[in-house]
């Protein structure tokens, strides 16, 4: 066999794998992406056009192709939380704020919600959720500095206020739509906001 037959059984084996392993990871996040939230491996595998024994053999368990997925995710969610229009007033920079976060919450939704149904099961899920909960922290001081000034208790109401949680509320439980969702929650931040600043 000629040396560059040689190299190219092994870089085909290895494209071929690498494919495999990407399909299985595209299978998952648009099975969650549908509002399968807990898929399991069959649906995946059926999903991908693999063998079950393909995906176990690309990922040791379910955590692990979680983990996988989360690494594209991440870079999404990221994309999204960090644009937006970040200068005007405060009650601009509120608004602002909110539509961004709405805008996030609206195209991954489905990803926080597989991992609060599952983050019980999987550690790995538990310190994406937690690392996800610091980076929207973060966002929200970069959009809003004032709230560095406002009391202890009152940056944590603000912070469950602009969480995926209260807004997947009003969205899904109490029936809203997108648009007053977000004049209820501009609103609520607003007030919450200027009376803490008010107050010092």
């Amino acid at each position: 066999m000629a040396e560059q037959d040689v190299k190219t059984v092994p870089d085909g084996r290895r494209l071929r794998s690498e494919r495999s392993r990407q399909a299985i990871i595209d299978a998952m996040l648009q099975l969650v992406e549908e509002g399968v939230l807990v898929p399991t491996a069959q649906q995946v595998s059926d999903r991908a056009g693999v063998g079950i024994r393909s995906v176990f053999r690309h990922f040791s368990d379910m955590e692990s192709l979680f983990a996988s997925a989360d690494v594209i995710i991440r870079a999404q969610y990221q994309g999204l939380f960090s644009g937006g229009d970040r200068e005007g007033t405060l009650e601009e920079r509120v608004q602002h704020a909110v539509e961004q976060h709405a805008l996030a919450y609206e195209a991954i939704g489905n990803h926080f919600l597989t991992t609060k149904a599952q983050m019980w099961r999987y550690p790995i899920l538990q310190e994406q959720y937690t690392r996800a909960q610091r980076q929207l922290r973060r966002d929200l001081d970069d959009w809003l500095p004032e709230l560095q000034s406002v009391p202890a208790d009152d940056r944590e109401l603000v912070d469950a206020v602009a969480s995926f949680e209260y807004w997947h509320r009003l969205r899904e439980n109490q029936g809203l739509n997108k648009k007053t969702s977000i004049r209820l929650t501009t609103k609520l931040l607003n007030s919450i906001i200027t009376t803490a600043l008010a107050a010092r």
